[in-house]
């Protein structure tokens, strides 16, 4: 199902939006183009290097001087850094129309390069370079708040801010109408078999960041059985193939440069090779334009791009298990309620 970006638009005033992992990639290009949009929206930049966004927020003000930009610092590797800028957050805001989960990382130590020529030359290529199975080596390491790096930066430390921004969200924050969207940046390489229930910090597999993309996927689910009766609802966006400063140290950028024909002919097959933030972004920004309650909660949406590299937003069915989903929930639930007995004595 292809979607025109343009559709459903309605000039809004006032809006909130939070965007983590905004000072630079996709959460940049979001500001940039949600200003274009609605010059009158106010900005919060949640950035884990308080110097890099307030130099973001200086860039986009170049552009849009008189708007509403704040920065605060937030990572999502830490609770007490989640705890604290939420605290910040509520007390600038009475209400949050878009919460966007953004930030994320993966550390790469290398590349299986027999693993690359081998799927060059064969029938694997597109899924190879759409969600990079198989082909990057990877590492995790433990946080302070003793969980995995890869899980708690991309998840966790979202699930935890949500939670903590909840009376800021929907109805919650005393407005009848409120109405509040959760907007995960998730990825192609979200495969469910390398996520396990039973190791949902991926503690044992070699994989951490296609678990956590489909640990985003699964929670993105659960949360609209808990709370779309808040007026509050989640959805997961692909942004496709981006060449951003993660990109480029997965793989250094002379390498993405001798690909770049190669990127542009698979274009004809893989319309996810979106290559520019701002297409990568269609699909972020576009969801801000639509009527969440009347959007598929199974729905993931997707970033892509034309031959003539136009953008569009496409659609995935996700079929997952809400009962799976609630699970999986419960089990962070618990973990939330264990750190929060440790720091919020």
């Amino acid at each position: 199902m292809v979607m025109d970006v343009k559709k459903n638009f309605h000039q809004t005033h006032s809006k909130v939006a939070v965007i983590t992992g905004a000072n630079a990639g996709i959460g940049f290009t979001l500001a940039e183009r949600l200003l274009k949009a609605n010059h009158k929206i106010r900005l919060c930049l949640a950035c884990r290097n308080y110097d890099k966004g307030q130099a973001a927020a200086k860039a986009l003000k170049e552009s849009s001087p008189d708007v509403d930009i704040w920065v605060v610092l937030l990572d999502t590797s830490s609770v007490e850094s989640v705890y604290a800028a939420s605290k910040a957050i509520k007390e600038r805001y009475d209400h949050i129309d878009y919460l966007y989960l953004n930030a994320g990382m993966m550390k790469v130590t290398g590349v299986d390069w027999h693993y690359f020529w081998k799927g060059l030359f064969s029938s694997r290529v597109f899924f190879m370079f759409t969600t990079g199975e198989g082909l990057l080596k990877q590492e995790d390491n433990v946080t302070n708040d003793g969980l995995q790096n890869v899980f708690q930066t991309n998840v966790f430390g979202h699930y935890v801010l949500i939670k903590e921004l909840e009376d800021v969200l929907g109805n919650l924050s005393g407005k009848p109408d409120g109405t509040s969207q959760l907007i995960w940046t998730s990825s192609s390489a979200s495969l469910e078999h390398k996520f396990d229930i039973e190791d949902f910090q991926h503690k044992k597999g070699n994989d951490p960041y296609s678990s956590s993309k489909f640990a985003m996927d699964v929670i993105s689910v659960g949360l609209n059985s808990r709370m779309n009766k808040f007026n509050i609802f989640s959805h997961a966006v692909c942004p496709g193939l981006v060449m951003t400063n993660l990109t480029y140290g997965i793989l250094p950028q002379w390498f993405w440069t001798l690909s770049l024909p190669l990127l542009w002919l698979l274009r004809f097959f893989v319309p996810s090779m979106t290559s520019t933030t701002d297409n990568g972004s269609e699909a972020l920004l576009w969801l801000s334009q639509q009527n969440p309650s009347a959007l598929d909660p199974q729905s993931k949406f997707l970033s892509e791009v034309s031959v003539l590299n136009k953008p569009f937003v496409a659609t995935k069915q996700m079929n997952i298990d809400p009962d799976k989903a609630e699970r999986l929930m419960q089990e962070l639930d618990r973990l939330d309620l264990s750190l929060r007995a440790r720091y919020k004595k």
